[in-house]
């Protein structure tokens, strides 16, 4: 609020007038400033709109931990085992066909590696262009693949070290090291894949032969022994397969193992259903539900020790959300055989509304698979009708979370009352200013009516004086 230095002089100087404006202006705010008032209800409502997005989250994965026991790939769940997984290692996607097979590794897949002529250290391998090309060996021949080549300029200056740096530089399929011996350097390429496709040959096509001769030879002819191969296994002891990596991926619908070493002797690798991921859902939807269950409980709790009442404690919304979960929980399934509800199971609710787990009970259950799904699932067991547990817990959740649910309704509400909040401050604050602007003029308009009376009161006063001093 701006002040009037001068003001109060017509008043006598003894009057504040700065503060009696101050003071009815403060007055005028006070339904913003006051404990409980106009900022402290916004401060509120802004911790709820937060609060409930922290809920949403919360209610959003115990949505996604019911949506793996209502999805039928999430009853698919099969793991796969090696009898020695030094040798052979593997895995499987849900829905795969529990089986047993036989793997036999004979090679393993690697790059080619190839080393050319030694270069004595530090002297110009001579001016030139190295054409790099990426490709096959096989038979002693050379087949290019259909990655274009890349070509390398060479200076006549240019080191060993120098073109292993163009050469990595250059975003080709292979990486440049130096080996150093007692010959000198020596330009060493790998391939950056394993596989037989894999391979890449290096010549000159322009320059003085005789100098980058050196660097080419060695890279241009057969690697031999050292030329790019794929991983060789055998399934069943009659089914050859290769890799270009040690990862076979399609040998096996749905089955992915990977050649570790070369084997002496057959590896099982065993499919089989995977109970244990089909246990460890049912514990998240429990983990889930508390999670969700236990944040309502501490936001509408009222602690009779410290008088204090938890964020939403008195919300009859988040009593009602609370409510309508604990009855999703609750819900009974189609399904014809004695497992209907999550308490059939060993999942039954204690005080406060948390689910317990009794793990003889669920182990119990876990006994009968068929049985179990059903009551997650259905009695349909395809998930093509909301009459499993799973399927109305996350049916109800669905809804919650829905663009015009719980939630979206729930926000838009506290948006609106903070909307409605923030133009009673502006109205306010505007009813301020104007009270301020018009005690300012009219205490201006006193001080100047005052200033003048004072003038005559010492006018008349002097006239007084000299009319006694007359007589």
């Amino acid at each position: 609020m701006a002040s009037f230095s001068s003001i109060g002089v017509g008043l006598g100087g003894s009057v504040d007038v700065n503060a009696l404006i101050k003071a009815s202006v403060d007055a005028v705010k006070l339904s913003i400033t006051r404990p409980n008032g106009l900022n402290d209800q916004i401060k509120l409502t802004d911790a709820k709109i937060s609060t409930f997005g922290q809920v949403k989250s919360l209610v959003s994965s115990l949505q996604l931990a019911a949506g793996k026991l209502s999805s039928v790939t999430g009853w698919n769940a099969v793991s796969a085992s090696s009898s020695d997984s030094k040798f052979v290692s593997a895995t499987a996607i849900g829905g795969t066909v529990e089986t047993t097979f036989n793997v036999e590794v004979s090679q393993l897949a690697k790059a080619q590696v190839s080393t050319a002529d030694a270069i004595p250290t530090g002297t110009g391998v001579g001016a030139g262009t190295l054409h790099l090309q990426m490709g096959k060996w096989s038979g002693g021949s050379f087949t290019a693949g259909t990655t274009p080549g890349v070509d390398i300029a060479v200076s006549a200056s240019d080191t060993v070290a120098d073109v292993a740096g163009k050469i990595n530089g250059a975003n080709t399929g292979v990486t440049a090291t130096i080996l150093t011996d007692t010959s000198g350097q020596r330009l060493m390429l790998r391939s950056k894949a394993t596989g037989e496709e894999f391979g890449f040959q290096m010549t000159v096509t322009t320059g003085d032969p005789a100098g980058l001769q050196r660097l080419s030879n060695g890279l241009s002819t057969d690697p031999g022994a050292n030329a790019g191969a794929n991983a060789k296994a055998r399934i069943n002891g009659s089914y050859d397969v290769t890799s270009a990596t040690n990862t076979f991926e399609n040998a096996v619908a749905g089955v992915t193992f990977k050649a570790e070493q070369v084997t002496t002797a057959p590896i099982a690798i065993t499919v089989s259903k995977d109970n244990s991921a089909i246990k460890k859902n049912i514990e998240d939807l429990v983990i889930a539900y508390n999670a969700v269950n236990q944040a309502l409980n501490d936001l509408t709790k009222y602690d009779a020790g410290t008088k204090q009442g938890g964020l939403l404690q008195g919300d009859s919304t988040a009593v009602g959300l609370q409510n309508m979960l604990r009855n999703a929980m609750l819900s009974v399934s189609s399904s014809t055989g004695t497992m209907k509800t999550l308490s059939s199971i060993g999942l039954g609710m204690i005080k406060g509304g948390d689910l317990s787990i009794d793990s003889t009970k669920l182990a119990a259950a876990m006994q009968d698979p068929a049985g179990l799904k059903a009551m997650f699932v259905g009695a349909d067991g395809n998930g093509s009708t909301v009459d499993g547990v799973a399927e109305k817990i996350k049916d109800a959740t669905s809804r919650m979370l829905d663009s015009s649910g719980f939630f979206a309704s729930k926000d838009a509400q506290l948006k609106k009352v903070k909307e409605r909040d923030v133009k009673e401050i502006a109205r306010v604050n505007d009813r301020a200013d104007s009270t301020e602007s018009l005690l300012k003029a009219r205490y201006t308009a006193l001080d100047s009516q005052m200033s003048k009376l004072t003038a005559l009161n010492a006018y008349i006063s002097q006239q007084v004086t000299t009319w006694n001093k007359s007589n």
